[in-house]
């Protein structure tokens, strides 16, 4: 006999928002933070439109002819600061990573998540341009919360059509870093049938941002980017956060306080929980919802000015000094971090100053190690892996260093003429007297490879010949 369970009897009783963004019956909390233009948005403005500005021309800028960043995965070509990475730079690539990655966590160590509530291209424009855009088509301009107008056909119509002009543009932006903005340019202006395949990546990126901007939102920092949840390892007591003084504010009481009435200096006003863009309290601790967008810092100040009491109980502060403790600088991890960054970036600067302007290597071919001749002469085969690393074709020239005593010879000329980017494998054919290898059966020779731009390399080699 099956017993049911009444309706009424539910097992957990569920909190009143499951996620921030989460009602309690499992429908979606739409938020629309109230605005609070305080010391701090104004700053973050300043910082949020100079990066709007950035973001913009950063693809059109060149460094002796090479974009400042370009990430052609097409092409496998990866330009950082006008310097070109090739799939087999697997050094100067993983230097590279780990050198962001360290500096993040050092950051993160020691400021908290500075670059989620000021640099974050998600935070920057969600706050600093299609949350205005719907302030004005609701009429809160200035002000935020409740709109003021109702949704009507012709407004939802509007609005939908300022985001789709506007994520085109910073969808186009957004590819000129994957491809070279004369391409980009050529797309743009010529019929989508004459490249498909383009035409369909880039319709996938304005769809992918129309769906984060109108419907995701404030969900993406919630629930897909795991650094909110990667902070609880990168912060420590001593870092910095947006924090509330617990001890400063509480016991919270409504209203005026007055002296001797044993109450904190919170006010229960729930101002810093209405400017969230999150939609959570951070009265409640450290949580992986906060951004740190100061916008509860500026919310409460204005409160604290308006009933008497110093500014401050909400701050930058770190979990440590709200508690009363001392500040420590120096420690583990702000020693620890830097010593490795700065051990990587040597190791980073190093490779890259000692990297030619092209790639040469010399691999030795399956088959006959040599071949002896009558004369009292001996062969090698061998097959050079060439990689062009300018901006401009190159023809390279390829000399022995040991005189008349080895005399090399390329097989086909023609490959030794490379366009930019081109990688080839150049055979050659090796010719050495037959006594240089007597007694070990191998001689250690060297080569010297030079291109037009006077890049030189010298490749060094064994031969193997008669003992």
């Amino acid at each position: 006999m099956t017993k049911t369970v009444p309706d009424n009897d539910a097992l957990l009783d569920s909190p009143e928002h499951v996620l921030s963004t989460m009602e309690r019956d499992g429908s979606r909390r739409w938020l629309r933070p109230r605005l609070s233009t305080g010391s701090w948005w104004q700053r973050r403005r300043v910082v949020a439109y100079l990066l709007m500005v950035v973001f913009v021309v950063v693809p059109h800028l060149r460094i002796g002819g090479n974009p400042v960043i370009l990430l052609d995965i097409a092409a496998r070509e990866f330009t950082i600061l006008g310097r070109t990475f090739l799939p087999t730079d697997t050094l100067l690539l993983a230097l590279l990573m780990l050198t962001v990655f360290v500096s993040i966590v050092l950051v993160t160590a020691i400021a908290g998540r500075a670059w989620c509530g000021w640099a974050c291209p998600q935070t920057v424009y969600m706050e600093f341009l299609f949350r205005p855009i719907d302030r004005l088509f609701e009429g809160t301009v200035g002000k935020g919360g409740k709109a003021k107008r109702s949704g009507s056909a012709a407004l939802q119509i509007a609005r939908f059509g300022v985001y789709v002009l506007l994520c085109g543009f910073l969808a186009h932006t957004f590819l000129a870093y994957f491809v070279r903005t004369d391409q980009l340019t050529e797309w743009v202006t010529s019929s989508p049938i004459q490249h498909p395949i383009a035409f369909a990546v880039m319709t996938a990126t304005l769809g992918l941002m129309l769906f984060d901007f109108m419907f995701f939102r404030e969900q993406l920092c919630l629930i897909a980017c795991p650094y909110g949840r990667f902070q609880s390892v990168m912060l420590d007591e001593q870092s910095l956060i947006v924090a509330y003084d617990h001890v400063r504010g509480e016991p919270r009481k409504r209203g005026k306080h007055t002296p001797g009435d044993g109450a904190g200096d919170c006010v229960d006003c729930n101002q810093c929980v209405v400017v969230c863009p999150t939609g959570i309290d951070i009265r409640e601790g450290l949580q992986m919802e906060c951004v740190n967008c100061t916008q509860c810092i500026d919310a409460c100040d204005d409160v604290m000015e308006k009933v008497g009491s110093p500014k401050g109980l909400i701050r930058y502060s770190s979990q440590d000094s709200i508690a009363g403790k001392a500040k420590k600088m120096f420690r583990a991890r702000t020693i620890v971090y830097p010593v490795i960054l700065l051990l990587l970036m040597s190791g980073l600067v190093f490779a890259i100053s000692t990297k030619s302007g092209f790639d040469a290597r010399i691999i030795r071919p399956g088959g006959a190690p040599f071949t002896v001749y009558a004369d009292g002469t001996a062969s090698n085969e061998f097959r050079i892996r060439l990689v062009n690393r300018t901006s401009e074709p190159q023809n390279y020239a390829l000399v022995a260093d040991q005189g008349e005593d080895v005399t090399i010879e390329v097989l086909d000329e023609e490959k030794m003429s490379l366009e930019p980017g081109e990688s080839v494998l150049v055979p050659v054919h090796v010719t050495f007297k037959g006594s240089m290898t007597r007694g070990s059966g191998r001689q250690v020779v060297a080569a010297t490879i030079s291109d037009q731009s006077d890049n030189v390399r010298e490749v060094e080699f064994s031969l193997l010949g008669p003992r």
